[in-house]
């Protein structure tokens, strides 16, 4: 064979061509052009591989086509689809069967429909001759679709069938014409050299029996059979025009129904369907026309009922915007998008409950598949009346399921014990909705009454949330009404003899106490460390004195403590409400007979005399008991719990900053002494709160939770209330000395004290100014801790203990702190502590070398909370604005030196405000120093720099009461 020479004229041509097995292909050959432009005998099959050479005489289409039919030649269809090497003769020869014709024939005639597509082969489609010379005729394409009418006419006897084609509105003869169709799906027909194509996409095979055959004829012993499956699916797709039956086109409104499909123990689901009249289609099955047929008598009527798709997927689509989804990929059932239900069996139909007003509004029918189980499926509320007795809530409260009203007095079991199913009077089954366990569970382990649903006063917090909450209507009189709201408190009257001012938040607690005496509440103040809990009570209990001195009558509060605070309640009494007649109930020697306590407005003593001294409190009936620092009494199995629990008064109170320290169970034990029954018993509270709370992660119990309480906490944290505080506050903490640690003190102290005073009747007190330094830090380093003097003191200190329980509250509120000591043995002590703990903290004294970095990972690391600091060495040159508290552990000679310390926090950079504890070792030389300080302040700020001037500006006096 001549091959083609690119060199000269030439052409490609798309030739037509019968392929003994694989049927009709299309090939691409390039023909050489002769003199008078005519194709001649010269032709080359071109492939990708090949048409390279010819690149010039070819378009950028060209190219595309024909590497799309490179994949329909025989070598590359064995190839792909028989994946051995086999040469083609032996394959068609032995392997090659109907069955591998069926799978890769529509591959083929795809590539086919792609290429008989483009505009560029249809201007060079030929057929092939029988020697395969490419070019024999030209091929003309039709340039609109044909149309089918497929014509069945019934008789007696038979239907007889047949199929007439029309093109461009005129009819074809097409029957024993040597019409070939050369593609089935979708459907090409050669005829006279013209290529026919259809509308709807109909296959070849409806049209191959007619090409040599005038009609079909169907004998009526079979025609059921055959309309049901042959007849009725072409009517689906395509014109039909009959004879001796009816085709009726019906045009409906469709309805969507949800099915629901219980599935005990397993994941309920809903079924999506659409009624067309009659006619149930199920969501998924997207055929737009469908045809049903019914039979009367000998007649049969062919019903086409037409479907809006578009408009089922939108109905679907409303669905999956609820919270639903497929079950599957390929299943159109429906299920919950969150499966968040403890019972997945009851997920769905909670879900239709919740929804069904919405889903009727969307024209939505519900209906329950076949089942035992009948469930009613309507919207549920609760109607609640609430009334108010003098220390009750009476509740009346009723449950619609439906239009069923339940008293929910009956549903007190299900609830107490998760039971889903409520069987109703019609025998039908209510799903009572997962979240009223919690939500009303409470009401019903609080509730007094077994016939009746009875709440103490103190359980307003669970009131109020029904009156917030939309499923239930809750009715209240006016004093209700005020009692819900507390953020509206009413004003208090101040007590005339109170010395100082109340900033406003204080002012707010004040009234708050006021608020809880008027409704017999106990009440957790829970401010922040620093805020003035302190003040805030003392304020209350002097308005008591003046209630008392106004009615004539006389009452004695109690209140509680950790030892450490004794001396600053008294200190803070003194200043801010002098009036007040305070008696510490403490020490070994206290008088045991409780009546003398009447002559006294308060009574202070400590957790450890509490629970010695409990069978004699007992007796004493307290208008007040307040415990302070009242997370000592979170262990409820602890004396300490027990006796606070056992005593008796009118009213309690509880201060604490850190009110839960380690979990929610905390709660119980403080709320429990405050109202008793508020939080259930121990067991139902830890089971119902602690666990689900902690273990489970469960928000809306941690919410319940917090409504309950909110009454009875009132908590500001210092951020809250930033803008009332002065930019910084200053307060003395006095911490009493351990029982071994005074005893050290003083033998110390008798010894110097002796020696110096002596000298000074001798007249050689001046050159004792050295061992008078010597003796005065020593006792400054007792004040602290007996183990910075002593290496073998194995006992505890009083201020190391109180300096331990401070830090640990302001920790708690994730604060930072500084800590200065002018001795570097204190810090050390401290540093024992926290390596022992895992409290991570940061170091500096006078040998530290790398400041910088020290100084700026405590700024930047927020899981560095505290720095310890030698004052000498951190006087100066630190900027520290991350920390808002500062401890200074023992006073300086030289104030000076204190404020330095202080201004490392308290400076430009600072937007927190700064609180400043000064921990004095109460009756040492450390409360001497600060009533020096005060009066030396005027010498202290102008002249004195050195230990040696402040102890020469000291005369015998200030020295003999140093000593004292």
């Amino acid at each position: 064979m001549l091959r083609v020479d690119n060199s000269k004229p030439c052409k490609i041509v798309y030739a037509l061509c019968k392929h003994e097995y694989l049927g009709y292909l299309i090939e691409p050959h390039i023909v050489q052009m002769n003199p008078q432009g005519d194709f001649s005998l010269t032709y080359q099959r071109l492939f990708s591989h090949t048409a390279v050479e010819f690149a010039k005489h070819l378009s950028e289409t060209d190219l595309k086509m024909i590497k799309i039919l490179d994949e329909t030649e025989q070598d590359a269809i064995i190839k792909k689809y028989y994946k051995k090497p086999v040469r083609a003769f032996e394959f068609f020869g032995k392997i090659f069967d109907d069955k591998f014709y069926d799978s890769v024939r529509p591959k083929v005639e795809k590539k086919l429909a792609e290429v008989l597509a483009n505009p560029h082969v249809r201007a060079s489609l030929y057929l092939m001759d029988k020697d395969g010379w490419p070019a024999e005729r030209k091929i003309e394409i039709a340039t609109e679709p044909a149309t089918i009418l497929f014509h069945f006419r019934r008789n007696e006897v038979e239907t007889r069938y047949f199929p007439t084609i029309k093109y461009q509105g005129i009819r074809i003869d097409f029957m024993f014409k040597e019409a070939q169709l050369i593609s089935n799906q979708p459907a090409w027909l050669l005829l006279d050299d013209t290529l026919y194509f259809f509308e709807q996409e109909i296959e070849g095979k409806k049209l191959q029996p007619f090409l040599n055959k005038r009609l079909i004829t169907i004998p009526k012993s079979t025609e059921g059979a055959y309309f049901e499956k042959f007849v009725a699916p072409l009517i689906e797709k395509y014109h039909v025009y009959a004879e001796g039956f009816e085709i009726k086109t019906e045009q409906y409104s469709p309805e969507p129904v949800l099915k629901v499909i219980y599935i005990e123990g397993g994941i309920s689901q809903l079924q999506l369907y659409f009624n067309y009249g009659a006619y149930a289609f199920a969501m998924g099955n997207g055929q737009k026309v469908t045809v049903r047929i019914t039979k009367t008598g000998d007649d049969y009527v062919f019903n086409r009922i037409k479907r809006n798709t578009d408009w089922e997927k939108a109905k679907f689509s409303e669905l999956t915007k609820l919270g639903l989804k497929k079950v599957s990929p390929l299943f159109f059932n429906l299920e919950l998008a969150n499966h968040d239900e403890a019972d997945i069996s009851y997920g769905i139909i909670n879900w239709v409950n919740e929804h069904i007003t919405e889903l009727k509004e969307k024209g939505f029918a519900i209906e329950q598949a076949a089942g035992t189980k009948k469930f009613l499926f309507a919207t549920n509320h609760i109607n609640f009346e609430i009334s108010e007795d003098n220390d009750w809530f009476d509740i009346n409260a009723v449950v619609y399921f439906g239009t069923f009203p339940i008293p929910f007095l009956s549903l007190k079991q299900h609830i107490l014990h998760k039971k889903r199913e409520f069987a109703l009077p019609d025998g039908s089954i209510a799903i009572i909705p997962e979240k009223w366990f919690s939500q009303y569970g409470s009401l019903f382990n609080f509730s007094d009454g077994s016939s009746t649903l009875k709440l103490k006063k103190h359980h307003i917090g669970l009131i109020n949330e029904l009156a917030e909450d939309g499923i239930a209507h809750v009715t209240l009189n006016r004093k209700l009404q005020k009692l819900s709201d507390f953020e509206d408190i009413a004003e208090a009257e101040m007590p005339v003899h109170f010395k100082g001012q109340l900033r406003s938040y204080q002012k707010a607690g004040y009234n708050w106490f006021g608020f809880l005496r008027e409704y017999n509440f106990g009440g957790c103040l829970a401010d922040d460390m620093g805020l003035g809990k302190t003040i805030q009570t003392l304020a209350m209990l002097q308005k008591l004195k003046e209630e008392d001195q106004q009615a004539g009558t006389k009452s004695t509060s109690l209140i509680i403590m950790p030892t450490s605070l004794i001396y600053n309640w008294l200190s803070e009494a003194k200043k801010f409400t002098p009036q007040l007649k305070i008696h510490a109930h403490t020490g070994g020697t206290r008088n045991k007979d409780v009546s003398h306590f009447i002559n006294y407005d308060i009574i202070i003593t400590t957790y450890g005399i509490t629970r010695i001294d409990a069978d004699l409190l007992k007796n004493f009936f307290f208008n007040y008991i307040i415990l302070d620092e009242s997370q000592n009494i979170k262990n409820p199995s602890s004396k300490s719990f027990k006796s606070v629990r056992s005593l008796k008064s009118r009213h309690r109170l509880i201060l604490s900053g850190t009110p839960v320290e380690n979990s929610v169970g905390d709660l119980w034990t403080q709320l429990t002494f405050l109202n008793p029954g508020l939080l259930g018993t121990q067991a139902f509270f830890n089971e119902e709160y602690v666990q689900a709370i902690e273990k489970r992660k469960d928000e809306e119990k941690a919410r319940k939770l917090q409504a309950i309480i909110k009454p009875f906490v009132l908590r500001r944290t210092k951020e809250q209330v930033a803008e009332e505080l002065p930019p910084k506050t200053e307060q003395i903490l006095y911490c009493d000395m351990s029982e071994d640690q005074a005893a050290y003190y003083e033998k110390t102290k008798s010894a110097y004290r002796n020696d110096l005073l002596s000298s000074m009747d001798d007249g050689t007190y001046k050159k004792k100014h050295v061992q008078l330094l010597q003796g005065l830090t020593a006792l400054r380093q007792l004040a602290n801790h007996p183990a910075m003097i002593d290496d073998e003191y194995q006992s505890d200190s009083g201020k190391f203990e109180n300096v331990i329980h401070t830090l640990d509250n302001v920790l708690k509120g994730g604060h930072k702190v500084l800590i200065f000591s002018q001795f570097v043995k204190h810090l050390n002590i401290f540093r024992n502590q926290f390596e022992a703990d895992g409290t991570p903290y940061a170091y500096l004294d006078g040998a530290t070398k790398n400041r910088g970095e020290i100084v700026a990972d405590f700024q930047q690391n927020d899981a560095l909370k505290v720095f310890l600091i030698s004052i000498k060495a951190g006087g100066v040159g630190l900027n520290l604005t991350q920390a808002d508290y500062v401890f200074i552990l023992d006073p300086w000679w030289n104030p000076a030196v204190e404020q330095q310390a202080i201004d490392r926090s308290h400076r430009i950079g600072q937007v927190k405000k700064v609180f400043i504890y000064k921990f004095i070792a109460k009756d040492t030389v450390e409360e001497k120093i600060l009533a020096l300080q005060n009066r030396k302040k005027r010498l202290a700020s102008s002249l004195i720099t050195t230990e040696e001037s402040f102890f020469k500006s000291l005369s015998k006096e200030d020295i003999q009461e140093i000593l004292n």
